[in-house]
């Protein structure tokens, strides 16, 4: 159980790094797994790097070893160590393709899909203290509504959200948008439509889902932030355990990434400094 005065303590800390940072914390989740969630996080992450911004990716699907597999990656270390007190974060980042860096989840360890609160103040306290290095944080989240998905859902700026033309993907992220909003209090969302033919159809599955939304939870805000096309080049590369931006610079699916990151790099800030500064983490932390 946290105590008041350790959630006074670490939101003091995080409030006041915050004021100076032009970090922005994303966590990117899906409500259903195989939507390509994690495949957008690490190409986004790419395409940021290249324009020449710090990036520290998070998988915070806890227990599960996603992103540094589709990379081909073999770090040694994980998360797991730092919650164990073995490591701490800055010991077990790996460095990824265009320079962005990773913190691996760990495979096969039941003990970190459901984390307790102690768990939660080990990790953000070492988050924290790295995380003033990069413009963005991005959390890869787990699928479905667990409780480590609405937790980093709740701790981030911008809750980013996947979907795709399947039933049943849409059902799922309309689930998440649900339990976000009515037991966590999240009112923003974003959406990326994956796996489209065009941008017409992405746009067309977005109203239908806003629509849901805004009929049955009036007081939330689910914004439009991009597409990504169907394209073959993603299976070639991830049976090549790469990239798609990496190996196919010139491929559609390239430039739908690109083109995502370069519009959240130039718009304005999505929140406010002051509001910023409460935000992060301002959900993390239940004092009971």
């Amino acid at each position: 159980m946290v105590t008041g005065n350790q959630a006074k303590t670490l939101k003091n800390i995080v409030s006041n790094k915050m004021k100076s940072s032009p970090l922005r914390v994303l966590a990117v989740s899906s409500g259903k797994g195989g939507v390509g969630k994690t495949n957008i996080v690490a190409n986004l992450a790419c395409s940021f790097s290249k324009r020449g911004k710090k990036v520290l990716v998070v998988d915070a699907d806890l227990g599960l070893n996603n992103i540094d597999i589709l990379l081909g990656l073999n770090p040694k270390f994980h998360i797991g160590h730092v919650l164990s007190g073995e490591k701490n974060v800055q010991d077990i980042i790996t460095k990824g393709p265009a320079g962005i860096h990773l913190l691996p989840a760990g495979g096969g360890l039941q003990e970190l899909t459901q984390l307790d609160d102690e768990k939660k103040i080990v990790l953000m306290e070492e988050l924290d203290r790295v995380s003033s290095g990069y413009d963005f944080l991005i959390f890869d989240t787990g699928a479905g509504i667990s409780t480590n998905v609405t937790y980093f859902c709740s701790a981030a700026h911008e809750i980013i959200l996947v979907a795709t033309t399947e039933p049943t993907s849409l059902t799922d992220v309309y689930a998440l948008i649900k339990t976000l909003n009515i037991k966590h209090a999240q009112q923003y969302f974003r959406v990326i439509i994956n796996s489209v033919n065009s941008e017409a159809e992405a746009q067309l599955i977005f109203r239908n889902l806003a629509a849901v939304a805004d009929r049955f939870l009036p007081n939330i805000s689910v914004e439009y932030l991009g597409y990504i096309l169907s394209d073959s080049f993603v299976t070639k590369a991830v049976r090549q355990q790469k990239a798609f931006s990496e190996l196919y610079p010139h491929s559609k699916v390239t430039e739908c990434i690109n083109q995502l990151a370069q519009k959240m790099i130039d718009e304005r800030q999505p929140v406010s400094e002051e509001e910023q500064s409460t935000l992060f983490w301002r959900t993390a932390f239940t004092v009971q």
